[in-house]
């Protein structure tokens, strides 16, 4: 499989030996053979994972399998944990749609940041075929009709080459271990549902109902191709992006071609099918239309395209330098003192006073999960956050809202409630470092 992956990535000419991928890696068994591969193939590399928040200590058990896999493979980690549930419901779209716009925008982030050329994802036929699928029942432009794209912008696909039994006797071959993902046999999800009850119809139809796919996509691909080469041109024409990301569309008169781009554009912005008929039969000015991802308003003629901040569903991150943070209408001041044999624990729940050795920086808050833990100061061992928070009788309003500070993964401090017992100052710290929030800081339940 090794050759038949070189051959792959050279045929279709995904990307330079000398060029660096970000391998997007959830801990399945497709992303761990793809990064396996790339490892056999010396390509330079680092892995990427995410922690949607969605399956509370398994979402965990999968970050600390890919970050030790990561560590295996000697290659740079990266990993984010999002607050998924409270994206999909503030957007009104599915977890899945949620967690595949957030996680493409992170992908995006840290490839521009780490200086990436590429993100490669594990996708692979059996994903293409079911995708085409899934475009057709939730209604598409022409780009549906070809599956996942092999190359697309900074996106590649490197296992598109693969079927399923190949990547299940690689990882047998090579002895690979994997998490599985339990919520892949549900079939509340869309592509669950196809996969489990709609594709296994097709194939006593055609037994090779996956390959007549694939050779469908193929012939489109060229279509598909032209078309967008067309969109671009357009881009080019009647568009224009400012210094902070805002995207300005001239309106041109709508004809059949200009309609067919005008929806290929406003899809690559994730508007469905229904808002998109909305925007081109809307000439009021000042109508506003949202995605998930970007808000559109109607100006004289222009569309002004702009990106939401999904800055509500990730960690904010603190730095050595960092002297305040901004949290809401809170402030979270930081600095360092020097422990004298004087020294005395501010017991104040808005102060954590911490031993600056056990900290490795950048340190990250965000809101508490389902499955977070941590060691109650004065206790050696781990209790739930969740039923931390419930013991202590905290209402479950300002439960939802908890945010916790994190270094490196591990809990050092519940926000405006307890420390962590790993964390203290002891008689052997030497440098303490001091968190107080200020303003409309929450105060313990006891």
């Amino acid at each position: 499989m090794l050759e038949d992956f070189i051959h792959f990535v050279q045929k279709e000419n995904l990307f330079q030996p000398d060029q660096k991928i970000l391998v997007a890696v959830s801990g399945g068994i497709d992303s761990v053979v793809l990064s396996k591969l790339f490892s056999l193939a010396k390509y330079k590399f680092g892995i990427a994972h995410v922690n949607f928040s969605l399956r509370g200590e398994e979402s965990l058990a999968d970050e600390v399998f890919v970050k030790k896999f990561a560590k295996t493979l000697k290659v740079p980690y990266h990993t984010i944990c999002f607050d998924t549930n409270a994206y999909a419901t503030q957007e009104k779209i599915s977890t899945q749609m949620a967690a595949r716009i957030l996680r493409y925008q992170w992908f995006e982030e840290i490839r521009v940041k780490e200086g990436y050329d590429f993100i490669a994802t594990g996708h692979h036929q059996l994903d293409s075929a079911e995708t085409m699928l899934i475009n057709l029942v939730r209604g598409t432009g022409i780009a549906g009709f070809h599956g996942i794209p092999i190359k697309s912008g900074n996106l590649i696909r490197p296992l598109s080459f693969a079927s399923q039994d190949a990547i299940f006797d690689f990882v047998v071959g090579h002895k690979l271990a994997w998490r599985e993902d339990s919520s892949n046999e549900s079939t509340k999800y869309q592509r669950n549902f196809i996969r489990h009850e709609i594709m296994p119809k097709f194939q006593e139809l055609n037994a090779h109902f996956e390959q007549t796919l694939a050779a469908t996509s193929s012939k489109i691909k060229g279509i598909e191709a032209w078309m967008q080469e067309e969109l671009q041109a357009f881009i080019s024409e009647n568009s224009s992006t400012d210094a902070a990301g805002n995207v300005t569309v001239k309106i041109p008169s709508l004809t059949p071609k200009s309609t067919v781009l005008l929806t290929e554009l406003l899809l690559s912005y994730h508007f469905n099918s229904t808002s998109i008929e909305a925007i081109l039969q809307s000439d009021k000015v000042g109508a506003i239309f949202e995605s998930p991802s970007h808000s559109l308003n109607i100006d004289r003629g222009q569309w002004i395209i702009s990106q939401k901040s999904q800055a509500d569903y990730k960690p904010i991150v603190i730095s050595e330098e960092d002297e305040v943070i901004q949290l809401g209408n809170q402030e979270l001041h930081i600095f360092i003192e020097e422990r004298t044999a004087d020294w005395k624990a501010i017991t104040d729940p808005n102060v954590a006073c911490l031993d600056a050795d056990t900290l490795d920086f950048p340190l990250e808050i965000r809101k508490a999960q389902d499955g977070d833990w941590f060691c109650p100061l004065g206790m050696n061992q781990k209790k739930l956050i969740s039923d931390f928070l419930t013991d202590k009788k905290v209402p479950l309003a300002i439960k939802k809202n908890t945010q916790i500070l994190l270094s490196k993964g591990s809990v050092a401090w519940i926000l405006g409630q307890r420390i962590d017992n790993r964390n203290k100052v002891t008689d052997k710290t030497e440098l303490v470092a001091v968190f107080e929030l200020k303003s409309g800081a929450l105060k313990i339940i006891e």
